[in-house]
């Protein structure tokens, strides 16, 4: 009998570290880009 592990709980992880830190990124660029905008608005005088 051969004793081995299943690696199924490993993909779950990492497709769920993948996604989990593709939002991440995703959202934070979102906030900076939101910055951005907010600084050249003011910097325009809008």
């Amino acid at each position: 009998m051969r004793e081995s592990l299943d690696q199924w709980p490993f993909v779950a992880a990492a497709y769920i570290l993948g996604i989990g830190v593709t939002l991440l990124v995703a959202g934070w660029s979102w906030l900076a880009m939101r910055r951005a905008e907010r600084r050249r608005d003011k910097v325009r005088g809008k």
